[in-house]
């Protein structure tokens, strides 16, 4: 009777414990993390081919997840970029097409439904470290966009102050600057606020810090939800120049103050990553690594490279959109995997759906759900039948079906084979009038409907 009363003690303590550990992995809410970086180039990782930056934490977590070669931006400079990775839409579609600047009307409208939004809907606590870059009036902050908490700069970290921010009682005046300076329409390039919330706490923010400060901020949060499902977007203000590192970093990569940004990029993703292991968080949490868009196109190496790609920042041709991407989920998604299958940006919110059963906007979407290729059980592009398109501002460049890519600019016809020339080199287009014929239809169509669908609000 007594060795019964033990076994069962026992066995309650077992089930118990495996409950515990059960409710902690429960994979329907999976902790998100986005780390999104700021024209930095394809080959600035790595494992994507630099031959003097060092990644070594980005190196690694490709090892212990998937790669992918062919991943896109929607947009080949930042606002519209940011747009799209949120809403999971081509940037025309939410009405943000082009770059945003301080002190001006616009942003994303605040009647979309972010990624923020939606998984708010399924309980969890959400937070914006970094870059914002979506408006900078109250009614476009991070804060009315579904997360919790925003800590970072507003806009590009080239720009100014809009003089009507609402400032901090406690705010740090630094280089001289006053609350009279900050309030005069006078343009002061490079010199960004900090903010916390929706005040000014530190103007003009100490960039060589900011890094450092995003990444101290993101391990808080990890560690202040580590009992609860989150939502982590850390979009790093650089190496968006001017470029800034921090002492630690400064003058130790061989490819100049441009690679001492990007290792200390991969030092703070590093830090996210073992903060993870250390909390026992990382079998249940998704972490994606990409960048905004394609890199600068400047000769003093203060720019990146998008090698082998053609193209630049502001460019609809490769360099301009294709980013490198990976994505780590220790036990969901497959180890050392490799795909040349195309996604994007716009996919990661549909897909985040799915993971959490979340619901998407009424409102019509471009992105797809991607879970199948993201972990591995079946490498195919969710854009094989639709194509996936490029757009500069609000016009409708190029378009990418498989292998082929046809874009149209200043009546240029250009067509190219992405499979055997990656770098754009020879235009087909001439000896390939069917293909041509059929992905300007393909264009024509899918920019019409846009056009005739794009988000309305009240």
């Amino acid at each position: 009777m007594q060795y019964n009363k033990f076994l069962i003690g026992a066995l309650i303590i077992l089930l118990s414990s495996n409950l515990r550990v059960i409710a902690q992995n429960d994979s329907s809410k999976p902790n998100v993390i986005i780390f999104f970086t700021d024209d930095q180039g394809y080959q600035d990782v790595g494992v994507f081919g630099s031959p003097l930056i060092k990644t070594p934490n980005l190196d690694k977590m490709a090892d212990e997840g998937i790669k992918f070669t062919d991943f896109y931006s929607a947009s080949s400079v930042c606002s519209p970029s940011r747009a799209a990775l949120l809403t999971g839409s081509y940037p025309p579609r939410v009405g943000v097409p082009k770059v945003l600047w301080p002190n001006l009307e616009g942003g994303l409208n605040n009647q979309e439904l972010t990624i923020a939004d939606m998984l708010k809907t399924k309980g969890y606590n959400t937070a914006c470290i970094g870059k914002w870059h979506l408006g900078d009036e109250a009614q476009y902050l991070p804060t009315t966009q579904g997360f919790d908490s925003y800590y970072g700069i507003p806009f590009s970290n080239d720009m100014s102050v809009n003089p009507k921010s609402k400032v901090s009682e406690d705010i740090l005046f630094r280089e001289g600057m006053t609350i009279d300076s900050l309030r005069e329409q006078k343009w002061r390039g490079r010199k960004v606020p900090l903010m916390k919330q929706d005040e000014v706490v530190e103007y003009p923010v100490d960039q060589t810090t900011l890094t450092k400060r995003y990444t101290e901020n993101a391990v808080d949060f990890i560690t202040e939800n580590k009992d609860n499902p989150f939502f982590l977007y850390v979009a790093h203000s650089m190496p968006h120049i001017p470029l800034y590192a921090s002492t630690e970093f400064k003058g130790k990569s061989a490819r100049g103050l441009y690679g001492d940004v990007i290792e200390e990029i991969d030092w703070s993703m590093g830090k996210i990553l073992e903060t993870l292991e250390k909390l026992n968080l990382d079998e249940n949490t998704l972490v994606i690594f990409t960048s905004d868009n394609g890199p600068w196109n400047l000769k003093d190496g203060q720019g990146g490279s998008a090698l082998p790609l053609r193209g630049f920042k502001f460019e609809t041709y490769e360099g301009g959109m294709r980013v490198p991407m990976i994505a780590k989920w220790k036990g969901k998604i497959k180890a050392g995997i490799v795909t040349e299958e195309v996604a994007s940006t716009i996919d990661i919110l549909p897909t985040l759906a799915y993971l959490t059963g979340a619901e998407l906007s009424e409102k019509p979407i471009d992105g797809k759900n991607m879970w199948k290729l993201l972990s591995g059980k079946k490498m195919k592009s969710p854009h094989k039948k639709e194509g996936f398109y490029y757009y500069s501002n609000t016009t409708l460049q190029a378009v990418r079906k498989g292998d082929w890519k046809l874009r149209i600019v200043k009546d240029k016809v250009e067509l190219y084979n992405l499979k055997t020339d990656i770098s754009e080199s020879k235009n087909v287009a001439l000896s390939n009038p069917k293909i041509v014929k059929k992905l300007q239809k393909m264009m024509v169509e899918f920019d019409s409907d846009l056009k005739e669908n794009h988000h309305q609000y009240n």
